[in-house]
């Protein structure tokens, strides 16, 4: 007589559906696992390769370096100078200005314009005007597109670094460089495609949450990974004492056949994740000593960046960055946390601007000369600029208004695009949303940003949400 097991018994029709679509798929899995352990030992495994195939435009460039300044660096001691503020100095701020703005921590109080604290040069063949305090950025004024009429939507530091880096305030969203290699893939076997890197100095450090780099809604192999300032970059890359390669093997095949036995009884969609990034750690046991190794660079490219170690400072972290894109990783983002100036603005963005000029144009240059940066988008900028007005003598929170550059990648060299109105405070020209800067950044790698969409939760939801424009005149 025909009878049901217990665990038939308890079988929904949700879940017979799912196993039966999960069997196929492990049929699939297991061809790739078998073809498997020499393929994984060899590291000839291919890595994500992307839904966009093929490119909805010619790409510009192949990979992006994201130069993150944390806290907000002020534009109008940095790419925005202000002859009309210096006038202005210690006198009311006009109301016609800050009516109905939202102001950080600035409520209540007497608003009184605060002059810029450095003077300003023309650089270059170009002639765009830099501050003195960053005569290395100066050097490269004919390589560089300054924005100087960013604007964004949150003027705390937690939802407006959510907002640049995933195009909301709501955490949870995927992260930019998420939605990149979701969208494009890797070129790199043997590191992940999308690397953080943070780096501290100069002015109040500010935390960064890690949702920064997440990968919110994707599946979680595309979330960024972080790599550690000090000591192993990452947590357990090295072997065990006494432990040898065959046996690291061994253990990650007996975990894959153990996933692969859980997913013969539930339906897991990370069980993908879960199998590649076992063979990722893996491989980067190897991959990851002999990128953080610089004993073969040339002492000239060290003097270049101001390296002498692997040591967690920003200007180590961009050496890494170059590294990191000759070997395929396509989105690198490096964090410097330091540029949160609400006192002594003078002192403070002096010396955070030291800690990152050098090696700012450093990355520049040594792509340049290496034929690299055609193809690799550098982008330097924070999540919002500061106030013309004075908090004591520092600079609050602003959005309306600020400034970033971009260089490479299909982006024009020496040109200045947009304009803040005479006090800094409002973008009055060819104004540049953060959404028209992700769609931007998405068509130079050859992405339509309305067509890179994921579906979650009945919508499709993509990185611009459902607005953005191509900035096409920065765009060489």
């Amino acid at each position: 007589m025909f009878s049901l097991t217990d665990e038939q018994l308890l079988l929904t029709r949700r879940q017979f559906l799912g196993r039966g679509a999960c069997g196929i798929g492990t049929l699939a899995l297991a061809g790739l696992l078998n073809n498997g352990r020499a393929m994984a030992a060899t590291g000839s495994e291919l890595p994500w390769r992307g839904v966009i195939s093929p490119y909805h435009v010619s790409p510009r460039t192949r990979r992006v370096i994201y130069l993150f300044m944390a806290g907000g660096p002020s534009h109008l001691e940095t790419f925005d100078y202000k002859p009309k503020l210096v006038e202005m100095d210690g006198k009311p701020m006009p109301d016609s200005f800050t009516k109905g703005q939202p102001i950080a921590q600035l409520q209540e109080k007497e608003l009184r314009c605060f002059a810029p604290q450095y003077g300003f040069k023309k650089c270059g063949s170009s002639g765009q005007e830099i501050s003195e305090i960053l005569p290395h950025i100066s050097d490269i004024a004919d390589d560089i597109c300054i924005i100087r009429s960013m604007q964004t939507e949150q003027i705390n530091h937690g939802p407006a670094q959510t907002y640049i880096n995933t195009g909301t305030m709501i955490p949870g969203r995927p992260s930019m460089g998420s939605w990149i290699l979701y969208g494009l893939g890797s070129e790199c076997e043997n590191l992940p495609g999308f690397i953080v890197l943070t780096s501290a100095g100069g002015g109040q450090n500010q935390p960064i949450a890690a949702r920064q780099w997440h990968s919110g809604f994707l599946p979680s192999r595309f979330q960024g990974v972080q790599f550690l300032s000090k000591g192993d970059p990452v947590p357990y890359v090295a072997s065990p004492s006494g432990v040898n390669s065959d046996q690291q093997r061994d253990v990650v095949d007996a975990v894959r056949r153990l996933n692969e036995l859980s997913n013969e009884t539930v339906d897991d969609p990370e069980i993908a994740t879960r199998i590649s990034q076992y063979e990722m750690a893996f491989r980067m046991q190897t991959s990851v000593p002999e990128l953080m190794d610089i004993s073969n660079e040339p002492q000239h490219i060290r003097d270049l960046y101001g390296v002498k170690a692997i040591d967690g400072t920003f200007a180590s972290n961009c050496l890494l960055a170059r590294r990191l894109a000759e070997r395929g990783v396509r989105f690198i983002q490096l964090y410097h946390r330091g540029w949160d100036h609400h006192d002594r603005v003078k002192q403070g963005v002096a010396t955070t601007a030291g800690l990152v000029d050098q090696a700012s144009a450093a990355l520049i240059i040594d792509l340049k000369q290496r034929g690299m940066l055609e193809d690799t988008l550098v982008v330097w900028g924070g999540e919002f600029g500061r106030t013309p007005m004075a908090q004591g003598d520092g600079r609050d929170h602003h959005i309306r208004g600020f400034s970033i550059w971009m260089a490479g990648g299909g982006i024009k060299g020496g040109i200045t695009h947009g304009k803040t109105d005479d006090l800094g405070y409002y973008a009055v020209e060819d104004k540049v949303h953060v959404h028209d800067f992700h769609a931007t950044m998405l068509h130079l790698l050859g992405v339509d940003h309305t067509k890179l969409t994921y579906r979650f939760q009945g919508r499709d939801f993509r990185l611009t949400d459902v607005a953005g424009e191509l900035v096409q005149k920065i765009i060489a």
